[in-house]
């Protein structure tokens, strides 16, 4: 049986989602990739583990994580009743709803139906009475906002989720929703969106300026531009790399020679101030206090501690900064 390190809760920073009660680590675990059923359960295992022993209390799932959609809060139910159900208490669990996850007109968007039919369904692979947060997962033009922001006070109010999150919401949209939760006493505290060095969108779009003008969390997914900003793509395309297979969301077009160019300098900069370049586009991140958490993923457990490392040094200079920008401005 699995015994979490004592020595856990030593070194991890912990932020409060904004204005709410809630503390998450600064680094969490996503489950995007390598949780479906392609992939070893006893690794699983053990990027859970290693994560938890070193003070990640936050697991990040949704509903359609795989392969095969829902496969990944399968394979997590199955650790949490095999060796991390003794620490529930300790741990954050979030999933999420709003891509295609059956097929007909009430498996995907924002609908009340969709959205409470969806999180049993989560609750029942996971074998949970309830997540800490549940997220709609992306805008829905379809649906009235009204709608859906009235499903997840609904949600709360059933006691299937103790908060709720808006994922991959522009700023105007989250002004939208906020106002609506706000008034139907919803407990509202975090949203997710992409963010990294070389993607600024919610500095463009205003939704990390409008967030913290609301006092709600911040937890960015995709730091590392699916592997890019890390050492693995500085001399070209790894053969047995993703972008190699040309994934769906790493195609081989998108790395070019100029682009490798640009990484390389990134890699200096990183090397200059003694961190690798996935720990210096982590830590590019954690600098904002604006931001709650950033989402890792892993598929070896020694990348958990390789980007932990990421938070003993989250300073830069303006020197620095400026020459960061002044390379993914030209990406």
């Amino acid at each position: 049986m699995y015994q979490a390190s004592e020595t856990r809760y030593d070194t991890m920073g912990y932020q409060k989602c904004g204005q709410s009660g809630l503390k998450l680590p600064k680094i969490s675990l996503g489950m995007w990739h390598n949780f479906g059923d392609i992939s070893p359960f006893q690794t699983m295992k053990q990027l859970c583990f290693t994560a938890f022993d070193n003070g990640i209390t936050h697991f990040d799932l949704a509903n359609n994580y795989g392969p095969a959609p829902g496969s990944a809060e399968s394979n997590f139910g199955k650790i949490l009743s095999q060796d991390l159900h003794p620490y529930r208490d300790q741990l954050v669990i979030s999933t999420k709803a709003g891509y295609t996850m059956w097929e007909g007109p009430y498996g995907d968007g924002g609908s009340k139906k969709y959205l409470i039919s969806s999180l049993d369904q989560s609750l029942k692979r996971m074998g949970l009475e309830y997540v800490d947060i549940f997220y709609h997962h992306r805008m829905d033009s379809e649906t009235p906002l009204e709608e859906t922001m009235e499903a997840l006070t609904q949600i709360v109010r059933m006691g299937k989720a103790l908060y709720v999150g808006l994922s991959n919401y522009d700023g105007e949209t989250l002004q939208k929703a906020a106002e609506i939760l706000h008034q139907l006493r919803c407990p509202f505290i975090i949203n997710q969106n992409r963010y990294s060095m070389l993607d600024r969108t919610i500095e463009q779009n205003g939704l990390k300026e409008t967030s913290a003008k609301l006092g709600k969390g911040i937890i960015a997914f995709c730091p590392l531009e699916q592997g890019l900003l890390t050492d693995r793509y500085l001399d070209g395309i790894p053969s047995d790399s993703r972008m190699q297979k040309d994934a769906r969301f790493l195609k081989r077009a998108q790395l070019t020679p100029e682009r490798v160019e640009k990484l390389k300098a990134f890699n200096e900069i990183a090397q200059q101030r003694g961190q690798s370049l996935a720990e210096m586009a982590l830590a590019w991140i954690l600098k904002d206090s604006e931001i709650t958490s950033v989402l890792i993923g892993a598929s070896k457990p020694q990348q958990i501690l390789q980007n932990i490392k990421a938070m003993e040094k989250i300073f830069f200079t303006p020197q620095e900064l400026q020459a960061l920008d002044t390379i993914a401005q030209s990406w």
